[in-house]
């Protein structure tokens, strides 16, 4: 095994990622959805709805080839599982799940990174989780940095869409709402923003694989199934980004990367009131399920299924979306009551209200400094390759002071002000470990406990 002091000096380090966004992706994505039509025909099955138009995205906004730091990357997948339904933790501790991928990879600052051997030898039955969330991290590693160059004037959020989509609508037949009755939905929202403005609303479909290039171009066919579940605004204006992570046995991490292009997705309020009150509590709409096709020769068209945000509820959208994130990074400092009151019944509120104790998982009861600045949040931790390791995740304790006031407006009008100058990744000394600091003020820093500490020369 890896000394321990070896892992966390390789999770500071920087190395590089393939990126594949080209015609001829498009093509072999074009082939799949045939395939998939073809086959679907034959058992008499109806074909699947998909954006309808896919390309490639321009080179200046993505790179061919793109530099990460693993723990970087574990920080994005961390803050994304915050408000995740998947795990037993209440929600309170489930992010903690990506720090099992901090030896899954390995690379260099002048090579490509690829399954370790540790990475190599998971248990074939845990492999698809493996390769869903590892793709997951990378995929919106690199929607953040598209949408950073398409939009610099903006800032940035990444919100789950099922927790999102649950205070308008029932997503499972066990839930109370009008329900949408379909399986199909993107994975996350980005959500691209400026203080006192309309946001634009980007859903991201993102898959991860153990094989190749072919499995990837059928993923994106299936991404785009799952984009088009939820349309913002007019009919197939809706612009999408969907990926899917290559992480071969053997060779190197690919991100293939296509988009949807689309008009629409701006939450601007035709009726010219008011933009959405951040900070009044969140409420519990019930949209009707379904999206509505537009007229044609003045005949009505049935809807079909999904999820429509049609203008009426564009200022509630843009409400739910703000708070969504807030309850996110509240839930990564450990607090289950500061998540709560961002939420409502539907998306979980009670699982986050209804106790806080350590005992379900973390609880927000720690501050460190850390890259000169003191971060409330909490800890956890472990044993790696034998020696003990704390992490620490936890949000700038200005701002968590903020969001727990209830405050987003002036949370996101610090945030806004400094998107060019908080995002860091270090290695700090006097913490003696890596530190990743996001531009929406969350951090993640890794170090062995004190009498085990390691230097960086």
């Amino acid at each position: 095994m890896k000394p321990a002091q070896k892992v966390l000096l390789d999770l500071d380090a920087s190395s590089n990622i393939s990126v594949r966004s080209s015609e001829e992706l498009l093509g072999k994505v074009q082939s799949a959805i045939a395939a998939d039509n073809k086959a679907r025909k034959k058992r008499e099955a109806e074909p699947l709805r998909r954006k309808p138009v896919l390309s490639g995205i321009l080179g200046n906004e993505l790179d061919h080839r793109v530099r990460v730091s693993m723990w970087d990357v574990l920080h994005t997948l961390g803050r994304a599982t915050t408000l995740s339904w998947k795990g037993a933790g209440r929600g309170l501790a489930e992010h903690w799940g990506a720090l099992k991928y901090s030896q899954a990879l390995a690379g260099g600052p002048d090579s490509f990174l690829g399954l370790s051997t540790e990475g190599r030898k998971i248990a074939e039955r845990y492999k698809t989780i493996q390769s869903h969330e590892l793709g997951m991290a990378f995929g919106l590693t690199l929607a953040k940095q598209v949408l950073g160059r398409r939009f610099p004037e903006h800032s940035v959020s990444i919100v789950p869409a099922d927790a999102v989509l649950r205070a308008g609508w029932a997503l499972t037949s066990r839930e109370k709402g009008n329900k949408v009755g379909y399986g199909y939905r993107p994975q996350y929202f980005a959500e691209v923003w400026h203080p006192g403005a309309p946001s634009l609303v980007i859903p991201i479909a993102t898959k991860g694989n153990h094989s190749n290039a072919a499995i990837s171009a059928g993923q994106l066919a299936s991404a785009s199934v799952h984009a088009e579940a939820v349309h913002i605004g007019a009919w197939n204006e809706t612009p999408s980004l969907l990926f899917s992570t290559e992480l071969p046995a053997d060779g190197t991490v690919t991100v293939h990367a296509l988009q949807a292009p689309g008009r629409d997705g701006w939450l601007a309020d035709p009726s010219g009131k008011s933009k959405a009150d951040l900070d009044t509590a969140p409420s519990e709409e019930n949209p009707f399920p379904g999206i509505q096709p537009p007229h044609e020769g003045g005949v009505a068209h049935e809807p079909v299924p999904g999820c429509h945000v049609t203008p009426e509820y564009f200022r509630w959208f843009q409400q739910v979306l703000g708070h969504t994130a807030a309850a996110g990074l509240m839930a990564f400092t450990g607090s289950g009551q500061g998540t709560a009151r961002y939420l409502t019944k539907r998306q979980g509120k009670d699982r986050f209200d209804d106790f806080e104790h350590a005992a379900a998982g973390s609880v927000q009861d720690v501050s460190h400094r850390l890259l000169g600045r003191t971060y409330a949040g909490t800890d956890h931790v472990f044993r790696l390759n034998g020696p003990r390791v704390e992490a620490f995740s936890g949000v700038d304790n200005d701002l968590f002071e903020l969001l727990a006031e209830g405050k987003v407006e002036e949370y996101r009008l610090r945030v806004h002000t400094a998107r060019h100058t908080r995002p860091q990744l270090a290695w700090d000394k006097k913490w003696g470990g890596p530190v990743s600091v996001h531009d929406d003020g969350s951090v993640l820093a890794i170090r062995l406990l004190p009498g085990q500490r390691v230097t960086r020369s």
